[in-house]
């Protein structure tokens, strides 16, 4: 018999007790061999710690991720954003729409082209980019805390061969 967890059939028969999902008996069948399997499950849980990190200013990875990249590129237009972090322009047009709403980030008409916004944070969005930084290192002090620096180098490596 092999060593993989196994799970009763979902149809089992009334006198027998179905397994908990959490059973050391559950069968992950295909899973383990899925890179996307394992990507799902890490993101699941770096997304609660940072959401447990970010719950006071109400702060997605994705939201953090914009702020970032344009207190890091003052005049960033939403395309070239939207390109940076692998997302369609409508969705991030969405994505700015809140971000200003929330007084984070503001429109200014792009110097080079009449028909594109620059982006900018606005000083409220700076303060806040610079205060959730270090909550932000820490988070990933503790999602990475069983991972050597060169594991996480090379995680990080890895990870970006995937992206074509």
């Amino acid at each position: 018999m092999d060593d993989k967890p196994r799970l009763a059939d979902s149809a089992a028969p009334p006198d027998q007790p179905q397994k908990d999902a959490g059973d050391s008996a559950m069968d992950f069948g295909v899973l383990p061999e899925l890179i996307g399997y394992h990507l799902r499950r890490a993101q699941v849980h770096l997304f609660a710690d940072f959401a447990r990190t970010m719950a006071e200013a109400q702060m997605t990875p994705g939201q953090f991720g914009v702020i970032s990249l344009i207190g890091a590129n003052p005049g960033l237009t939403q395309s070239a954003l939207a390109r940076a972090v692998g997302i369609e322009r409508s969705t991030m047009v969405a994505v700015i729409d809140a971000l200003q709403d929330r007084g984070l980030v503001e429109r200014r008409p792009s110097p080079v082209d009449r028909r594109s916004y620059a982006l900018m944070l606005t000083a409220d969005g700076a303060q806040l980019l610079d205060r959730l930084t270090p909550l932000v290192r820490a988070h990933e002090r503790n999602v990475a805390r069983r991972l050597s620096a060169s594991d996480k180098e090379k995680l990080i490596e890895l990870l970006t061969k995937l992206i074509p």
